[in-house]
């Protein structure tokens, strides 16, 4: 769980616009910060299946959100995964 702080900072990060905080790109910011904390988590807790679980359908849905923001407009795509270094 991230915590307010390190949310607003990755939302600040990612919107195209002042009140922007629903848009694809912030929600993939968002749904990348969680994964990469709780793959740490998981280096730390090899056994912890339930949070094993989480992670899968958090990659899961930011999968179906990067096809979705590829098919709308592909340039913000690949703006998006140059920034955070993704590999698609």
């Amino acid at each position: 769980m991230l915590s307010k702080r390190i949310k607003q900072a990755a939302i600040k990060e990612h919107q195209a616009h002042e009140t922007d905080t629903g848009s694809a790109e912030v929600q993939i910011g968002l749904l990348s910060k969680q994964i990469k904390a709780l793959a740490n988590h998981l280096k730390k807790h090899p056994k912890d299946h339930h949070s094993r679980r989480g992670l899968l359908m958090m990659v899961g849905k930011r999968r179906k959100f990067l096809q979705y923001l590829k098919r709308e407009n592909e340039k913000r795509y690949d703006k998006l995964v140059k920034k955070l270094e993704l590999e698609v």
